[in-house]
């Protein structure tokens, strides 16, 4: 069997965007499922990956199974010590003799991880009362600078972090994504999750996101610039590098919750989010929306990455839909 471009595991909610994008430019993939379900009109392998629960054995026959690609793409969270490099060295060790016709078969294959910027922070798993405590520690570390790049410090005790970190000392690749947007996640249906409250909406400081369609058009680029172009993977672009992915945007939820005012079950009127901001511009004295970055937490400098391999974001500016 001719060995693929990409092999994706884990063929979730980036797939969408990815897998037509692959189809429309002819590129050999393959994608698993745990349940081998259809995934954007194609069928995909069965497969779960879960090694603390999972024989060494049977691990071993369920990726050998798996079709040979030059990149493997893993979309689901690996965590803890040792999920990286097992997987990474099951696969290669399982699939080192195949044949094909590209001489870059016998290689072993360049792994890239989707992750989550939420390392550069606490993180959702951190229990409420450690929250302020690894934020302002993180903060320190920064010397209180709310700009945050690829470089800056992370939350070395996230257990995704940990597994990120030994498939990057393995020479693989993390792009650590932003808030996830586009097709039916909308940003503007969170709002009464995440702003139900005035104290919750006085809270809201940074968002960042990331378009599933430049998502896709990140992956693609990386597959597909090949040795011929001078490997860039190789020369500080794949192997062994973290990048920070955003769409060149910080948003301030004030202003998005004041550009989303309007009452989308009675028009005309406005939402108690919208009332909410304007009380709280002038209980904190706010002008003009947006707020100075020194308001708003964290801010994701994620430029490196789309300069390095010649991107532009194209569905950056969430309001415009």
């Amino acid at each position: 069997m001719e060995q693929l471009t990409l092999l994706i595991l884990g063929a979730g909610w980036t797939s969408n965007f990815l897998i037509p994008l692959l189809q429309s430019s002819s590129v050999p993939f393959a994608a698993t499922t745990t349940a081998g379900r259809i995934v954007s009109g194609i069928p995909t392998i069965p497969f779960k990956f879960d090694p603390s629960t999972t024989p060494e054995e049977d691990l071993r026959t369920a990726i050998s199974a798996l079709p040979a690609a030059k990149y493997i793409l893993i979309t689901f969270p690996l965590t803890g010590t040792g999920t990286s490099s097992t997987l990474i060295n099951l696969y290669n060790a399982t699939h080192q003799s195949h044949s094909s016709a590209s001489a870059s078969a016998t290689h072993k294959a360049r792994f890239i991880q989707l992750g989550s910027t939420g390392i550069w922070g606490a993180g959702r798993t951190v229990a409420a009362q450690e929250k302020q405590k690894v934020e302002a520690e993180l903060a320190e570390k920064r010397g209180g600078d709310p700009w945050v790049n690829r470089y800056s410090p992370i939350n070395e005790s996230n257990p995704r972090a940990i597994a990120e970190n030994e498939l990057l000392s393995l020479g693989g690749c993390v792009l650590n994504l932003s808030g996830l947007w586009g097709g039916e996640r909308q940003p503007v249906n969170w709002i009464p999750r995440v702003a139900a409250t005035k104290e919750a909406v006085k809270g809201k400081t940074s968002l960042h996101l990331i378009h599933g369609e430049d998502i896709a058009r990140a992956v693609m680029k990386i597959v597909m610039t090949d040795e011929k172009d001078g490997d860039l993977w190789e020369n500080g672009g794949g192997r062994g590098q973290r990048w920070m992915l955003t769409d060149g945007f910080v948003y301030d939820w004030w202003a998005l919750l004041a550009g989303w005012a309007e009452d989308p079950e009675k028009e005309g009127e406005v939402r108690e989010q919208g009332e909410w901001v304007r009380e709280l511009m002038e209980e904190e004295g706010v002008r003009a929306l947006p707020r100075g970055m020194e308001m708003l937490g964290r801010c994701y400098d994620s430029r490196e990455f789309w300069r390095v391999w010649g991107l532009v974001p194209v569905r950056a500016g969430v309001l415009r839909g």
